[in-house]
């Protein structure tokens, strides 16, 4: 992977992620929370989950002196939103601050069992977008159990939601 893929892939799960949230939000708060027995019980369950994710590995990946709420914490989609927007545009900076090499350089952490572990950086973008993809599917599928049309969050979407923009301007 180089940076720019990293880059274009750190975006993207942003842009997704922020469309689901935006989708979830225009619901009822009970159906936010409503019990829908996949993944993370709820689709705010699963979008805190996703969020939670995102900022554990920013911590172990850039910035290891970051606080960590308490993975059992629920928050409002609304303080989400706000928490979740800050955070991307932290992984954006980092992404834009790199080069080739440095998605080469070893990670170490440890799993939330506490088990020291470690990954090349590489890896870590890699994990952190396909983790952020399939709680988005199982978020988009609670949608339709709701009876919701459900935003698209597909990479190619992206892609030409950008090359339009890029022609546009």
């Amino acid at each position: 992977m180089t940076a720019a893929e990293a880059r274009t892939h750190i975006r993207y799960s942003g842009w997704a992620s922020r469309k689901a949230l935006e989708a979830a939000l225009a619901l009822a708060p009970e159906d936010q929370t409503k019990p829908m027995g996949v993944s993370h019980e709820s689709i705010a369950g699963t979008l805190t989950h996703t969020f939670m994710a995102d900022r554990i590995w920013y911590k172990r990946t850039v910035e290891p002196d970051l606080e960590m709420p308490p993975w059992n914490v629920h928050f409002p989609l609304t303080k989400l939103a706000g928490d979740w927007q800050e955070l991307q545009q932290r992984w954006e900076a980092w992404a834009d601050s790199i080069a080739d090499a440095d998605l080469d350089r070893v990670v170490q952490f440890k799993s939330l069992n506490g088990t020291p572990s470690e990954a090349p950086a590489t890896h870590v973008v890699l994990h952190l977008v396909n983790h952020a993809t399939l709680h988005r599917g199982q978020v988009i599928g609670m949608l339709r159990q709701l009876g919701v049309k459900p935003p698209t969050t597909d990479l190619i979407a992206y892609l030409r939601e950008l090359k339009a923009a890029a022609q546009a301007s």
